[in-house]
């Protein structure tokens, strides 16, 4: 068995924590080593799995991974997560698909392309403030956060990307703020562990990139049911599923359902990275 570990061109070798994945495969007797997803010299039908880890650029080479992925698809190689979930997962519009399951998002406008971007007549009249970003993005990508009574500077600043790119409008909840967004991580469907990510002050992103604190969390029951109802609305198997979401008067918002390249925080939790490759080796016999 030959496990192929995507990564990108500025993490070669993995991150380190996900570097620790290769050698507890070994224990289990699989091979496994990191590549570059776009590396053009790779065999890929060398390997019998491809597992979705540090891809992190992949919103920039958006033409670029959907090709790969196509090409992957009909090379009919086995990844995790598998294609149709990633391809999916690249695009938030999924969150509308959800709603419509029956999942609590956060309040949200879905914007198609549009050569007349006018958020005034889109976003709802109660809002006091939003947040705007692509539907194709990761990271805090051209992420605005924004008074709505100043809809229409960024209806300027916004306007060449709309054109090229559908976007979502969030409304800001302030407790992002406070309380911070709590991740739920989640092996082949199963609940693993919580983080808690705070931003600092007088910032609204959680990404470790702008100083957001990382805290294991303990979640009550009710809110890992929450969460766990959201993953099981994949058909599919699930390596891995980090449910993002806002907790306001004990209701889970959801943000996101990160099934492509998520930080999983193994450094936060014991044992998660074992309870992780067994989840692997779990799938893949």
């Amino acid at each position: 068995m030959k496990i192929a570990l995507l990564t990108c061109e500025k993490l070669p070798d993995l991150n380190p924590e996900d570097q620790k994945i290769i050698p507890a495969l070994a224990k289990h007797n699989i091979e496994s080593t990191a590549v570059i997803w776009n590396d053009k010299n790779i065999n890929w039908t060398d390997y019998d799995y491809l597992i979705f880890r540090n891809t992190w650029d992949y919103f920039e080479k958006e033409t670029e991974f959907k090709l790969w992925l196509d090409h992957i698809e009909k090379l009919g190689i086995k990844t995790l997560n598998p294609i149709k979930v990633i391809k999916q997962n690249i695009h938030k519009f999924y969150l509308c698909e959800m709603e419509q399951q029956g999942i609590t998002i956060l309040p949200t406008v879905f914007i198609d392309k549009t050569e007349h971007l006018d958020l005034g007549e889109l976003i709802p009249a109660h809002w006091k403030k939003a947040v705007i970003k692509p539907a194709f993005s990761a990271g805090s990508y051209l992420t605005e956060v924004f008074d709505v009574s100043n809809s229409t500077e960024i209806d300027q600043q916004y306007a060449a990307i709309a054109v090229e790119k559908e976007l979502l409008v969030q409304e800001f909840m302030p407790q992002i703020q406070t309380l911070g967004e709590t991740s739920f991580i989640f092996f082949n469907k199963k609940f693993s562990h919580a983080v808690n990510k705070k931003p600092v002050d007088g910032d609204f992103r959680v990404q470790s990139l702008f100083g957001g604190i990382y805290t294991l969390v303990h979640p009550s029951q009710d809110l890992i049911q929450k969460a766990q109802k959201i993953v099981d609305t994949f058909k599919e198997d699930l390596l891995y599923a980090r449910v993002d979401g806002i907790l306001i008067d004990q209701e889970l918002y959801l943000m996101e359902v990160e099934c492509i390249e998520p930080d999983l925080y193994f450094n936060l939790s014991e044992n998660s990275l074992e309870r992780f490759v067994n989840s692997i080796v779990e799938l893949i016999q």
